[in-house]
């Protein structure tokens, strides 16, 4: 892992730097980084980790803004967190300009080879108990940019552990051939899904909002909900699974997501 890590820092990583999202009266940044790639280092096969997984002991707040340029590691606004590029098949991420500041490129949609031989890269941190919100207050969400050329079956946007295999999952993502963006939680092998008939894979920039209170899983969109379903106010989210960020893995069945992503946060009250 040492020697990944020395190959990732010689080819540059980017990382966020302090930014607030758009509509804040805080200033950008005074200039735009230069954009840059990143060679994506491997991904592997998840083994989770036996025994017990904690939740969160206090609030949490953390968000990634990317605007800080091919420099440094990709961390919160507070220099945490950290991420790290991963993928399979030459899949890689880069940076490019959104607004004043800088944004994910994931990989285009493949569809002219097989799945197995598709590039695929996402972002992954490591595994942190503390961002699993057992049954606590949970708001998570992303800005996104996408076309329809970018939809699949799956395209995942924010997640932390799976809604198969009897664990328990929150994501947020855009599927199907719709355009319809949805809030996920699962626990119980049951799925909670809030999703509107609403297309946001029109070429513009959306800011994706998922909220999770004592009995209701909501979604909003540019700042005005449009969808909520009821959930069991006792329903724990908790998983050893680290934060991903377009896609659950990097290996086949990934989910993965075409587009540009900025602003990705995650808070648990």
């Amino acid at each position: 892992m040492a020697l990944l890590a020395i190959a990732v820092l010689a080819t540059g990583v980017f990382t966020a730097a302090y930014f607030f999202p758009r509509g804040d009266t805080a200033p950008r940044l005074a200039s735009v980084p230069a954009p840059g790639v990143l060679t994506s280092v491997p991904g592997v096969v998840d083994v989770l980790a036996a025994g017990d997984v904690g939740v969160a002991a206090a609030p949490v707040s953390i968000r990634y803004t990317f605007d800080g340029g091919v420099s440094r590691p990709i961390t919160d606004v507070h220099g945490g967190y950290e991420l790290t590029p991963v993928g399979q098949n030459g899949g890689a991420l880069s940076l490019t300009p959104q607004g004043t500041g800088l944004a994910v490129q994931y990989p285009a949609r493949c569809t002219s080879v097989p799945d197995a031989n598709c590039p695929r890269a996402i972002l992954e941190g490591v595994r942190d108990d503390n961002l699993n919100p057992g049954t606590r207050p949970l708001r998570y969400g992303a800005s996104i940019l996408m076309t329809h050329a970018d939809l699949a079956d799956g395209a995942n946007i924010v997640q932390k552990g799976y809604s198969v295999g009897g664990g328990s999952q929150f994501k947020v993502q855009v599927d199907h051939d719709k355009g319809h963006p949805s809030c996920v939680i699962t626990g119980r092998n049951r799925i909670y899904r809030a999703e509107p008939q609403l297309d946001v894979a029109d070429g513009t920039w959306h800011d994706l909002a998922c909220t999770r209170e004592a009995s209701a899983l909501k979604l909003t969109v540019d700042g005005v909900e449009q969808a909520s379903v009821p959930i069991p106010p006792g329903l724990s989210i908790a998983n050893p699974a680290p934060l991903r960020i377009g896609g659950k893995g990097a290996n086949r069945g990934n989910d993965q997501y075409a587009g540009q992503i900025d602003n990705v946060f995650l808070s648990i009250d």
